[in-house]
């Protein structure tokens, strides 16, 4: 009888006879909707060269920096980004600055201050989860994802033209208590500090419902609701919420493992939705393995296979499978609706 091991070590080898299907470039044009090339301070390349051989590499011909976390002055980040990136390379990446919460105590200076990065540069505003989970403001008072300070700054991005991407809560399991139920055990075990579970924190539910009801609140205003729409465990909550808000996009950066584990309730919703949906991948640094995953889940029917190029599950003990989208849906995921919604992005099939 083989001896005990740990279940860290455990890594099961399929011994299914299935599809396989090599996807080296995608079948249309892609724009990254969704990644970084600064996150929490730490740049993923001083330079653009090594990033775009990535891009040319897997078909990329547009990447958004959505860098909105770190310390320092976000119109900083902005010059640094547009410097460093966008300038020497205008057609190949647009920039999103994140708000300066040291203007909260007052909306119009939010405002004012965003105002600024577009000025400088920036293509759009990044909000990140530590709005309605962390952020607290000088009174010691937990900000909420809807808490009308934000209204102004809101209406700002409307006014300029620019879309506000949204990355509230994070997965559902990371608010679960942490016991042999959490199917994220092994994340957030690794993570402690993802771990949103108890007292100091509202619960998944009330920081989902206020995002929606932000966004309720600003029908002149295009938002993009990361990581489809922050609750890809529940398609049918993301998609009434697309229903209401025709102002709503959202995309599918790190999600594949989400979405590759449902294929047929995702294949409805990418074909009821394939206006609304951008591509992104959220990998820091990206590689063209990563962007080839998430080619052969939107492209092929090949089953039961890693959502990462090393094997890894680092989001979960399952594999996915492909939803063979038609090109009609690919194209507009790939790159059309990013055309439509990202100032500044022009791609030709």
């Amino acid at each position: 009888m083989a001896s005990t091991i740990p279940l860290s070590d455990y890594r099961p080898r399929t011994r299914l006879e299935v599809s396989h299907t090599e996807i080296e470039r995608s079948r249309f044009p892609v724009v990254d909707a969704h990644n970084h090339v600064c996150f929490n301070g730490q740049w993923s390349s001083p330079e653009a060269d090594p990033l775009l051989r990535v891009m040319d590499d897997a078909g990329v011909r547009v990447l958004a920096c959505v860098d909105a976390t770190g310390p320092g002055d976000p119109l900083a980040v902005v010059r640094d980004t547009v410097r460093l990136f966008k300038g020497p390379h205008p057609d190949r990446f647009i920039v999103f600055a994140r708000p300066d919460w040291r203007q909260l105590v007052g909306g119009h200076t939010l405002a004012r201050r965003f105002a600024e990065c577009a000025e400088a540069g920036a293509q759009g505003l990044k909000l990140w989860k530590d709005l309605g989970l962390t952020l607290r403001d000088g009174a010691g008072d937990l900000v909420r994802v809807n808490d009308p300070r934000l209204d102004h700054l809101m209406a700002k991005a409307g006014e300029l033209g620019l879309p506000v991407m949204v990355h509230v809560a994070d997965p559902a399991a990371f608010f679960d208590p942490l016991d042999a139920a959490n199917e994220r055990y092994e994340e957030l075990w690794a993570h402690p500090d993802w771990h949103f579970h108890g007292p100091r924190f509202p619960t998944f539910q009330r920081v989902i419902d206020d995002f929606r009801d932000l966004v309720l609140r600003h029908p002149k205003t295009t938002f993009i609701g990361a990581h489809v729409g922050c609750y890809a465990e529940n398609l049918d909550y993301v998609g009434r919420m697309l229903r209401e808000c025709p102002n709503y996009l959202v995309d599918i950066s790190a999600r594949v493992a989400e979405l590759g584990r449902q294929p047929h309730t995702a294949r409805r919703f990418f074909l009821e939705f394939a206006d609304r949906i951008l591509f992104g991948l959220d990998c820091f640094p990206p590689t063209a393995g990563h962007y080839r995953v998430v080619y052969r889940f939107l492209e092929t029917e090949d089953e039961y296979f890693d959502y990462t190029p090393d094997g890894l599950e680092p989001q979960g003990r399952w594999k996915v499978y492909g939803l063979g989208l038609p090109d009609e849906a690919l194209a507009k995921v790939y790159y059309q609706n990013a055309c439509r919604a990202l100032p500044g992005v022009t791609v030709i099939g």
